[in-house]
């Protein structure tokens, strides 16, 4: 439940807990969540699924994305102490109906979704990156985006992965930096077929 007074919007209250974050360099950065939530509402996206959630800064970030256009994210997160710290922080912000976090390894977790899916945010172990999007891959829309991150740092680690998003027809890709924070870059991929 979100927990202001009458004087401060829930945007207003959103902006100032963002401020106030404990934010860590496992986090992603306030420009990348900006960039994934701008992602969310200019493509209308409706059904997002988001690897390695860590505390949840990036799924508040996604989830006004989704709240704004009625759709729900699926955050997927391995360790118990940050599935409860994302949750908690979720509920703090009013979204814990926009954004489900799931506990589990996204190995065994993504292969069970259901599918219609339109946004995929993958940021969890690098060298796992390729098996994770074929685990969802069969599940994409036409004009899904999907968005990687440390692709810059990481390059080597998900080697594979980035060759496929780069040299498949199926998709348009770029590697963008929305943030210079961490040094490193996103890539923003476009299922056209």
């Amino acid at each position: 439940m979100l927990a202001q007074g009458p004087a401060i919007s829930s945007d207003q209250f959103r902006k100032a807990f963002l401020e106030k974050f404990p934010w860590t360099e496992m986090c992603t950065t306030a420009e990348d969540a900006m960039m994934l939530r701008i992602l969310i509402e200019s493509h209308g996206a409706k059904r997002g699924v988001e690897v390695g959630g860590n505390v949840g800064y990036g799924a508040i970030g996604m989830g006004i994305g989704f709240e704004r256009t009625g759709g729900h994210l699926y955050s997927v997160e391995i360790d118990p102490a940050n599935v409860r710290t994302a949750r908690k922080n979720l509920e703090s912000v009013g979204l814990s109906s926009t954004v489900t976090v799931i506990e589990g390894d996204a190995l065994k977790v993504l292969p069970t979704l259901e599918g219609g899916i339109d946004f995929v945010f993958i940021d969890a172990l690098k060298p796992d990156y390729m098996k994770y999007y074929k685990a969802l891959e069969p599940k994409l829309t036409r004009n899904a985006v999907v968005v990687a991150d440390n692709v810059v740092v990481s390059a080597r680690q998900m080697r594979d992965f980035l060759e496929y998003m780069q040299s498949s027809p199926n998709y348009d890709s770029v590697v963008i930096r929305a943030s210079l924070h961490k040094n490193d870059g996103m890539l923003v991929a476009f299922k056209i077929k």
